[in-house]
């Protein structure tokens, strides 16, 4: 099983931008995947952000940040990135990318397996605070 690492969480104010990134562990790789993003902000229910398919780069957004992030992925790399732009404090939560089949079908079914039948990251932290 693959396994998943974030980084780029932080503290930001309301419109500034971060880029979190989610990269494969040594000895995997993330070409095969297609690959989510999901967010769980305390007391809220985890929401399904975005996914990028792994066959020809397709993307999804959900309709609350849609316009202001973005997806991509540079398999070179092994790396999968989320920029985040005019960031709001509703956006603050913890961010996990997760594998997904390769047209991000669990994307499409708004929700992801647990860790085990699918692979998650241990997740970023972004705040959103003046």
């Amino acid at each position: 099983q693959v396994q998943l690492v974030e980084s780029g969480g932080g503290l930001v104010q309301p419109g500034g931008s971060l880029r979190l990134s989610c990269a494969a562990a040594p000895g995997f790789n993330l070409d095969q995947y297609a690959i989510g993003w999901v967010r769980q902000a305390p007391g809220k229910e985890r929401e399904v952000v975005s996914c990028i398919s792994s066959s020809d780069g397709t993307t999804y957004y959900a309709d609350s940040v849609k316009g202001r992030f973005t997806v991509s992925r540079d398999n070179a790399k092994n790396t999968v990135y989320l920029q985040m732009n005019s960031l709001k404090h509703e956006d603050m939560a913890v961010y996990y990318c997760a594998t997904d089949r390769p047209e991000c079908t669990y994307y499409k079914g708004g929700e992801y397996p647990p860790n085990g039948i699918t692979s998650w990251g241990k997740g970023a932290l972004v705040t959103v605070s003046s």
